[in-house]
């Protein structure tokens, strides 16, 4: 009887959970990611030994394995190494997102550098081994990583230890459980200046009142600033940007002031749970799109015989790099670079706020062949998807003919006055003259 109970229940949760996914998902065969039995991943095994120098050397070989879910005494799914991961209060499957087909997996071995302890959970021993599991989001979601603390054999012998790994045969079956997840939503950052952006880091723990450790490092040109530290044990903290109090829950996410170029770098949220320590780097970088602007309208008018200067500005730009073309283009025809030898550049302006500003000029000396070409600013930066292009359509006009003879007749005007005066002046000396 007991056993054609327990053989029901497992057909109704099945049945009831086959129905949950159907109803939230759809009959499409989407499922979500709790809902999944293994994911492939990829094992980074180690081979560790000292070598003539005494110096320790790490050859790193990769093999191919499984992370399956489900309980103990269950049977590989698949014939090669599989990481069975067994209930416990912490499903890490909770913590992904989207489909398997959008998750990396790698396992790698972990040492715990030299501590012995006995994980404070029911069934953990003192020759425990961990592994941790690291999962991506192939577009930059999230990154989980997990470990997973494994009981070995009666049969294991020896210290386990990195130099005294134990060892894991293909098509082995190592049974598992989840002790401790760290998980990072903002692998990395781009941000603009004077923000304020939230760099997540959030962990969960196995079992209740774990003593814990947290910690925010900021590395920036090889250098390290802690900017938060709280412990468990004491209640104590220093720093900012933390919500202590949330840290109980698991949260351990931080809120810089508002960015400068200084706070450029890569954060380090860390979570010690003795003698597991867990960390996430998020590099963060600003970027700021260029403003460009033409010294000129949408359509320049310009007499045959003049010139006129034409500027280019991409302003308030970060980082560095910026490439600032010209372009000329007939209607209807492609455009074509002009000649670098006519373009020239301004040195890059620094501003006060950390940004740069660019200018691209050049002299315009057109021909009547010119006119109804349309000539464009075009700038690249990598904080734009696309360039940003400024424009402006160009009318060459032949001087007024009217007006040329108007000048003429006025300069010739101008010059019998100036000659009429002047022999004036002269006959008037000539006649003072002869009176004396």
């Amino acid at each position: 009887m007991i056993v054609l109970r327990t053989r029901l229940d497992i057909m109704f949760w099945t049945f009831g959970g086959l129905t949950l996914a159907l109803l939230c998902f759809g009959v499409n065969g989407t499922k979500s990611v709790s809902d999944f039995q293994w994911l492939p991943c990829q094992f980074v095994d180690e081979n560790v030994h000292i070598n003539e120098e005494g110096h320790t050397e790490t050859k790193y070989i990769h093999r191919e394995a499984v992370l399956q879910f489900g309980n103990v005494g269950d049977s590989p799914l698949h014939p090669t190494i599989t990481f069975l991961v067994t209930g416990s209060k912490l499903d890490m499957r909770r913590y992904l997102e989207r489909n398997e087909d959008t998750l990396n997996c790698e396992i790698r071995r972990y040492s715990t550098g030299g501590i012995v302890m006995r994980w404070p959970i029911t069934g953990a021993q003192d020759s425990d081994v961990w592994f941790t599991c690291t999962i991506r989001h192939t577009q930059g979601l999230f990154v989980i990583t997990t470990f997973l603390r494994h009981t070995p054999t009666a049969s294991a012998q020896g210290q386990v230890d990195f130099l005294q790994w134990i060892a894991v045969n293909d098509r082995e079956l190592l049974t598992t459980s989840a002790a401790m997840v760290v998980l990072t939503r903002t692998p990395s950052v781009e941000v603009g200046f004077l923000k304020e952006p939230n760099l997540h880091c959030q962990f969960a723990v196995d079992h209740k009142l774990p003593n814990t450790t947290v910690e925010w490092r900021l590395q920036r040109h090889g250098e390290r600033s802690k900017l938060f530290s709280y412990s468990s044990r004491t209640g104590k903290w220093e720093g900012s940007g933390v919500a202590v109090k949330a840290i109980a829950a698991g949260n351990a996410s931080i809120k810089l002031p508002a960015t400068r170029k200084i706070h450029e770098g890569t954060y380090i949220c860390s979570v010690m749970v003795p003698p597991l320590y867990g960390s996430h780097d998020i590099p963060l970088s600003l970027s700021e799109q260029p403003r460009v602007s033409l010294n000129v309208g949408s359509t320049l008018s310009i007499t045959l015989g003049t010139d006129q200067k034409l500027i280019c500005d991409a302003e308030g730009y970060y980082p560095l790099d910026v490439n600032i073309e010209w372009y000329r283009e007939p209607f209807g025809g492609s455009p074509t670079p002009l000649f670098l030898k006519n373009v020239l550049y301004s040195s890059h302006r620094l501003h006060q706020d950390g940004t740069y500003s660019l200018s691209a000029f050049f002299l315009l000396q057109p021909s009547m062949e010119d006119s109804g070409y349309k000539y464009t600013c075009r700038v690249s930066h990598k904080s734009l998807l696309i360039p940003i292009r400024k424009s402006f359509s160009l009318i060459v006009t032949e001087p007024n003919s009217t007006m040329w003879y108007i000048k003429v007749i006025g300069f010739i005007i101008f010059m019998v006055v100036i000659l009429y005066y002047v022999l004036q002046h002269l006959a008037r000396q000539n006649a003072a003259k002869k009176r004396f």
